[in-house]
């Protein structure tokens, strides 16, 4: 495609994007549905996208000193193809406006130009993070690699490595989850049979450790209760060797629809899906002191996953945060009802916010003395997890981006009792 056709592309989805009326991803989704573009302009479009998104204060504070339409200027700040292509799409006005912004120095700039983060969000990072704050930004503006959890029922993790090497696609070991496979690169999967075959998923790291904490066994009777796609839902079955009964509950059809091709791949047995109204649903009420463990993958902010999702940090807003702590909450409370005696309860996010993670946790465990917290560093090594300790904040599971190469993601553990 000609750079000029190529950039106006960009300029025009970035139009759509930052509306933020929709996720980024979705609003790709329908793009790409909509044009006809090769596989190479489709990348560039969303890298380009997802480059303004993480850097939006700093490429508007650089683009209001151009001339043309804003989403234009952005885009080609944001460009991510060769610069001598770029080059080819610009007025000799527009050369020399790149030129003046490339000469700009981090040091010459305002923090909300260097943390590209909302206003209402830096502060309880710097609270929380205190030196690490800088570190967590630059991590969190950065892409993530890309992860697979390799499906147990299907393959050793070392068979898949060798699999994929020999499809040309460098992997390693991740570090902390036994079932993981970091890539070198993000190649296009569902062309290779190691996926289509379902041996492996995409999953991060983090997500991975999620799952691990529920110890499923053989036999049992599980609940993930946020079901979602069903990442940690496959995970789980797995584990579990395709016995038992594993119920993955989610309010949006659309989402569990979602996990029905990955589920076709996993070649799970166990596993079913079920749409529910709201976490007090009739069906949820049938298995109160039924389930062995429960899953509270909780509805969050994700701000956790900014490396992937850095639309996020633009739609979110305090006011939903608070709406969303007291759901949590809710659900939390709800889904402890379903364990038996001696059952064990996960409550997780994928928010780096101490209101959605330790606040909920406290609350529900002053609440509830019949509920033990255990240590998530105890259950991370049972479960096979090197260096478990450095995940962990006190009995807490913490994954920082910048510290652990993972998501942003939380967990709390609490058993029943007997």
């Amino acid at each position: 495609m000609h750079p000029k056709a190529l950039l106006e592309n960009c300029a025009d989805l970035l139009r759509q994007v930052l509306k933020f009326d929709h996720p980024a991803d979705m609003v790709l989704s329908r793009y790409f549905r909509e044009q006809r573009l090769g596989p190479r302009e489709r990348a560039t479009l969303a890298e380009t996208v997802y480059r303004v998104l993480r850097k939006k204060n700093l490429f508007t504070y650089l683009a209001q000193h151009g001339n043309g339409p804003p989403e234009r200027r952005l885009a080609i700040l944001g460009f991510v193809a060769d610069r001598d292509y770029l080059l080819g799409a610009l007025s000799d006005q527009e050369k020399d406006w790149l030129g003046r912004c490339d000469q700009v120095q981090p040091s010459d700039l305002l923090e909300l130009h260097r943390h590209n983060l909302p206003a209402w969000l830096v502060e309880p990072m710097k609270a929380q993070l205190g030196n690490e704050f800088w570190p967590l930004v630059e991590s969190l503006n950065a892409p993530a690699a890309l992860d697979l959890r390799v499906n147990t029922l299907k393959e050793k993790r070392a068979d898949a490595q060798k699999q994929l090497a020999q499809a040309a696609i460098k992997s390693i070991a991740t570090p902390y989850s036994p079932w993981g496979l970091r890539l070198a690169d993000k190649p296009q999967l569902g062309q290779f049979d190691i996926f289509m075959r379902g041996a492996v998923e995409v999953q991060d790291e983090g997500s991975q450790l999620l799952a691990l904490l529920v110890e499923a066994k053989r036999g049992e009777m599980i609940v993930d209760f946020c079901a979602g796609a069903g990442g940690k839902t496959l995970a789980i079955g797995a584990a579990m060797r395709n016995t038992g009964r594993l119920y993955a509950f989610d309010t949006s059809g659309h989402r569990l629809a979602a996990l029905k091709p990955r589920l076709a791949r996993s070649g799970l047995s166990n596993v079913h899906p079920v749409a529910i109204a709201h976490e007090r649903d009739d069906r949820i009420k049938r298995l109160a002191g039924k389930i062995d463990s429960v899953l509270v993958d909780a509805p969050c902010s994700g701000l956790g996953t900014l490396r992937r999702n850095p639309d996020l940090k633009w739609r979110q807003t305090p006011k939903a945060i608070e709406e969303l702590h007291a759901k949590q909450a809710d659900i939390l409370q709800s889904a402890s009802r379903l364990l038996k005696p001696g059952g064990r309860l996960v409550y997780a996010t994928c928010s780096i916010l101490s209101e959605e993670n330790e606040s909920i946790a406290d609350a529900f465990g002053s609440a509830n003395p019949g509920f033990d917290l255990l240590e998530a560093a105890v259950l991370l090594t049972r479960a096979g997890v090197e260096q478990a300790a450095d995940l962990c904040d006190g009995p807490y599971l913490r994954l920082w981006p910048h510290r652990h190469q993972t998501d942003g993601f939380f967990a709390a553990v609490w058993q029943k009792a007997a």
